[in-house]
């Protein structure tokens, strides 16, 4: 007879360094072993919610992903050295230009007034935004170092663009844990494909059940809000399916030695969607929300109806203590006879294009803030609103009539409302022309 000599992990430490490695494992795994024994199919709880390390005025983030680059200098950041030197050479050193010809300083097309009692500037382009404007904190010095769409969207949401990381969503996930047992911690509304994919909402190193969840189909361009659904859910055959294999992996689990902590994430999942079953369709279910909510979103108007949709949803996740919510401004305007990529990136027609986006946005993210306003949700909600970089205060040389700007990552501007977040403010500048972000203090 051959004799075994095959061990498991826990008992070669439990044989091993005086058995203490056993008393840290079993401290570890004790919770996951209680689960095991289980073979009820609801068993397996979500992530628990966690303590942060200091005290937090935000419990939820919802990040508005404007995709394709917004120009700052023509929506938040005015310039007036634009229209005193429009069409002349920039009298400073300019960056490499990687995707156009090199043009002279353009001056907006559009007039900045300052909204609101705390005078934040904005240009004409904003028609709804200015009614919230001192829930806004402006963030005028960001920067990135890559200047092409994939890269900087990856740098924007995992901090890196060259290996695959943890998103920001998924890092939050991790971190705080959920509050709703019955939906996922991280939901990204109509992602795109491209540009990244899902590596920009993706869990990499991280247990997989921390990953985010996509409502509606990914895909370029981005799927109608009015069709977002979870994927399978209302799939007659996949209950069963699922539960041979979630068993088949409670089974494997129960092996001593073969259970890891991605195996407990893939429980966890497959948990998650079972008691999504009844939860999901309540939460994004729209009819119960009057008229009047629904029109404040802009879902009464053609071109604001899409956006709207995806922004009351993010409003109803909220409220159900879903930690991370993305809603993507993505897509294409090809269909308006403005040729674009991206939604945001006009290389050519920038005013034609710049128009048509923030006509889609403007009435909706402005509803959507006096929402969670009024309905005491604001205080711990943390809105995120960013593109993955600017465009540049030059024109793209060649256009002719239908100008455009070029990629720019040497300062550009974001905004954040709500979570703690001083409205009303505006943190951090870029130079005259709006094309380097000044990072001295200023002496006088």
């Amino acid at each position: 007879m051959i004799p075994d000599h095959s061990t498991s992990r826990r008992a070669m430490l439990s044989r091993t360094a005086l058995g203490f490695g056993s008393l840290a494992l079993n401290a570890m795994l004790g919770e996951q072993a209680v689960k095991a024994e289980s073979t009820d199919a609801t068993s397996l709880p979500p992530p628990a919610p966690r303590s942060p390390h200091f005290a937090a005025r935000a419990k939820s983030v919802v990040f508005l992903f404007m995709q394709g680059g917004v120009s700052h200098v023509d929506t938040f950041d005015p310039k007036p050295a634009l229209d005193k030197y429009d069409g002349q050479e920039p009298p400073f050193k300019r960056t490499r230009i990687k995707f156009a010809k090199r043009g002279n300083l353009l001056k907006s097309p559009w007039k900045f007034r300052p909204t609101g009692e705390s005078g934040i500037p904005m240009s004409s382009l904003w028609q709804h935004l200015p009614k919230v404007a001192d829930e806004l904190c402006m963030v005028h010095s960001v920067c990135d170092t890559n200047v092409a769409h994939g890269g900087a969207t990856m740098k924007l949401f995992t901090g890196s663009d060259l290996s695959v990381r943890p998103s920001l969503g998924s890092w939050i996930s991790y971190g705080l844990g959920t509050e709703d047992a019955d939906l996922p911690s991280y939901i990204n509304i109509c992602p795109s494909s491209i540009h990244g994919g899902v590596n920009n909402w993706g869990a990499a190193f991280l247990p997989s059940n921390h990953q985010g969840v996509p409502l509606g189909t990914p895909g370029y361009p981005n799927s109608p809000a009015t069709t977002a659904r979870f994927k399978y859910m209302n799939a007659s055959n996949v209950g069963r399916l699922e539960r041979m294999q979630l068993q088949l992996m409670r089974d494997l689990a129960a092996q001593d030695g073969f259970r890891d902590a991605e195996l407990d994430a893939r429980l966890q999942t497959f948990e998650l969607a079972f008691r999504m079953q009844m939860a999901a369709p309540k939460a994004l279910d729209l009819s119960a929300e009057t008229k009047e909510t629904r029109n404040l979103y802009g879902m009464d108007q053609k071109p604001t109806e899409d956006f709207g949709r995806q922004c009351l949803m993010a409003r109803r996740m909220v409220e159900r203590g879903v930690r991370f919510i993305q809603v993507n401004h993505a897509g294409s305007l090809s269909s308006q006879g403005i040729p674009s990529n991206e939604q945001w990136d006009q290389h050519g027609y920038l005013e034609k294009g710049h128009a048509a986006n923030a006509a889609q946005i403007d009435l909706s993210i402005t509803g959507f803030l006096q929402d969670l306003r009024a309905r005491g949700l604001l205080d711990d909600t943390l809105v995120v609103w960013a593109g993955e970089f600017g465009r540049r205060p030059t024109s793209q040389a060649g256009d002719g009539k239908n100008v455009g700007r070029d990629h720019h990552t040497d300062g550009f501007t974001i905004w954040m409302a709500g979570g703690g977040v001083k409205g009303g403010f505006r943190y951090g500048e870029t130079d005259e022309f709006g094309y380097y972000t000044i990072t001295q203090l200023k002496t006088e």
